[in-house]
């Protein structure tokens, strides 16, 4: 299936089916199909950018393509059998169609476009011994993002290239121009590194942003929400947006981190039980302590808390953000009780000790 030139080197052009919609992409690995889409404007789903998701996946129906990575690694036998290929990792060796299900519009939502602001680290509010929420003012204003979207942060003559982390705070918990994080110290990971090891207030950073397609849906059933470690940042913010606006959803949390220690906002969860219009359950998971250590709650990993009467087979929606390993334990259970793919989103923090490339 996948062909190789060696005189036509592009541009080439990718039409979009059904949308009909054409967009050119340069020869060569200086550009793959997804940049080349966010760059013009399509609004391709997407979570990590970097092979591990599979959220940009999308069918190739005719033209020439060369893989950047292993598919294989992400897609299965039979998405690669039936000719799926990852768009943040296809270079383009001839003009091609693909079959892709753009957010254009989707769910009455329409995502803003990223940009590039500068700003300034304004607060740096430890939450655990390795966590610390990074408050930023920015040079101008970014309150059209979405609870549970990312953006990118690059400190340019600190580190090589930019990070991706989640917003912490829907954008009706602050000034248009200040946006915050949850950022976790990564062994090895020069931004985290960085940050953690000394006073950063005053430092101009550069956001580009926003970014991603995990954000909230309109449900007509309960939703689960599933965080682990910093993972909290996005489903804070969901939580959020759901009691700002009003809705009445029956939520469960199940929030997964190794010990007492490291269970943090547990006062933004109760605000928001407090003010939930739906039913609301919080369960922490450690999977470090036992009960015979002391902890009355629930023990092991995050994901073997699921459980079925906390969804409702064709009404709920899952939204799970974490590790890949948690992630990966997470969805296989939500399929094993009889959820749907289209009722399951998720995204993952890949970070220094999880991948090359990833979040760090």
């Amino acid at each position: 299936m996948f062909g190789f030139f060696k005189k036509n080197k592009g541009p080439f052009s990718a039409t979009l089916r059904p949308s009909g919609q054409t967009i050119t992409v340069k020869g060569g690995s200086s550009e793959n199909l997804l940049k080349a889409a966010l760059d013009a404007g399509i609004k391709w789903p997407y979570s990590c950018r970097v092979g591990s998701c599979g959220t940009c996946k999308c069918k190739l129906a005719s033209g020439q393509i060369k893989p950047l990575n292993d598919f294989s690694y992400v897609l299965s036998g039979e998405e690669l059998d039936a000719g799926y290929i990852l768009a943040c990792q296809t270079m383009l060796k001839s003009d091609i169609e693909v079959e892709v299900e753009t957010l254009d519009g989707a769910n009455g939502v329409d995502l803003a476009k990223s940009r590039s602001l500068d700003g300034t680290i304004t607060q740096v509010t430890p939450l655990t011994h390795d966590i610390v929420e990074v408050q930023i003012e920015l040079d101008g204003n970014l309150d059209d993002y979405l609870a549970g979207q990312y953006a990118d942060l690059a400190l340019p003559g600190v580190v090589d290239r930019a990070r991706s982390y989640s917003f912490s705070r829907a954008p009706s918990q602050g000034k248009p121009n200040q946006v915050s994080f949850f950022i976790r110290r990564v062994k090895n990971g020069k931004l985290t590194e960085w940050l953690h090891s000394a006073d950063r207030v005053g430092e101009r950073i550069v956001l580009d942003g926003p970014h991603g397609s995990f954000y909230l849906r309109d449900p007509s059933g309960p939703i689960l929400l599933v965080a682990g470690g910093s993972g909290l940042a996005p489903i804070r913010a969901l939580l959020q947006q759901i009691a700002d606006e009003g809705r009445a959803i029956d939520t469960t949390l199940i929030f997964g981190a190794r010990t007492q220690k490291d269970l943090y906002c547990l006062d933004d969860i109760n605000s928001f039980a407090s003010r939930s219009k739906g039913k609301f359950q919080f369960i922490p998971v450690l999977s470090v302590e036992t009960n015979e250590t002391g902890w009355p709650g629930a023990v092991g990993n995050c994901p073997d808390a699921i459980t079925p009467d906390m969804l409702e087979l064709e009404n709920s929606h899952a939204y799970l953000c974490g590790p890949p390993i948690m992630i990966d334990a997470a969805v296989d259970r939500l399929k094993a009780i009889g959820l749907k793919d289209t009722q399951i989103f998720f995204d993952k923090f890949l970070d220094a000790s999880s991948m090359p490339g990833g979040r760090a």
